[in-house]
């Protein structure tokens, strides 16, 4: 349910009950088998007394990787793996995408009119879509371990970057997202939402740049490496997975959402697009280095697509 409570094996028996002794135990995800902020899942399964355990996905943690089924198996329990294996993946990606490649799964949201424009000339956005799809960007917000912008959105927008679900829809609690802000010269003015402390926030600038003031005093701040003339991008998002950040949701202007596409870190695209026209002056999608052959295009393909309200969504990832 939440980081640092029990896991779903233990919500299970504990409905099950004594129900549970010689029963089959279904589970997306290998039962750990080591005390981390919890105790072992496998342990629980043993002492309830669990005939078969039908797992999904092996667990690719160091400390679990196969030692989970080997402690049931040891306690004779019946194991079997890889039913719905890539759909349990599927439904763990941003885990699996911490754990085997030491970063978060980054999906890159963008909203834009017919002719692909996502602001007018002089910088004004809001709104290209509608309420229905505003409010669907919030639930990709909600389940993601935090949001990234840069410093354009933040001058430009001044966004508040939290979660607002619509009303009637329950919330995360406590267990917000945290806003994640690339500063690298430490811009962010006095009275900006994303320093108001209402939610936790990461600030990461240049080591060059120093605060003279108590702009910062209600965000935590971590000097990066930079890459040319701006942050190193697959050093923020190793730093992000050592926070235990398994999916990036990225809200940001044509420059970060491009320089992630071109670095290849981006993974998915959910794109909003809405039935309107901003015409060639407006501002484009993304920044993207010039191609010279077609062959070297980006592609993508469709995950899903649906119409939300008046909009359409679509959910792209790399070819």
């Amino acid at each position: 349910m939440r980081a640092g409570e029990p896991h779903a094996e233990v919500y299970a028996l504990r409905e099950a009950g004594e129900q549970a002794r010689a029963a089959t135990a279904y589970v997306t995800l290998e039962p750990c088998a080591h005390h981390g902020r919890t105790p072992p899942c496998a342990d629980a399964l043993i002492a309830a007394g669990i005939g078969r355990v039908v797992i999904a996905a092996e667990d690719p943690f160091p400390q679990v990787a196969g030692q989970g089924i080997a402690k049931l198996r040891a306690a004779g329990i019946a194991v079997e793996s890889g039913l719905m294996r890539e759909a349990a993946r599927e439904l763990n990606l941003g885990f699996f995408s911490r754990i085997e490649r030491h970063r978060p799964w980054v999906r890159v949201k963008l909203a834009m009119s017919l002719d692909g424009r996502t602001a007018l000339a002089n910088g004004e956005s809001k709104w290209i879509t509608g309420e229905a799809a505003r409010a669907d960007v919030q639930r990709w917000r909600a389940r993601s371990s935090a949001i990234l912008t840069g410093m354009g959105t933040v001058l430009a927008d001044n966004p508040q970057l939290t979660v607002r679900l619509p009303v009637g829809e329950s919330s995360r609690g406590s267990f917000l997202p945290t806003r994640v802000i690339l500063d690298r010269h430490l811009r962010t003015p006095a009275g900006s939402h994303v320093l108001d402390g209402q939610t936790p926030t990461l600030v990461l600038h240049a080591a060059s740049a120093e605060a003279t003031d108590e702009r910062f005093a209600k965000v935590e701040r971590i000097a990066m490496p930079e890459l040319g003339d701006a942050l190193d991008l697959e050093a923020i998002l190793s730093l992000l997975a050592e926070r235990h950040c398994s999916e990036l949701h990225v809200e940001a202007g044509p420059t970060l959402c491009g320089a992630l596409f071109a670095a290849g870190l981006a993974d998915e695209l959910l794109l909003y697009i809405a039935p309107i026209m901003l015409g060639d002056r407006a501002r484009p999608l993304m920044h993207l280095p010039p191609l010279a052959e077609m062959a070297s295009r980006w592609k993508l393909r469709v995950v899903d697509q649906r119409q939300i309200g008046n909009d359409w969504r679509l959910q792209l990832r790399l070819a």
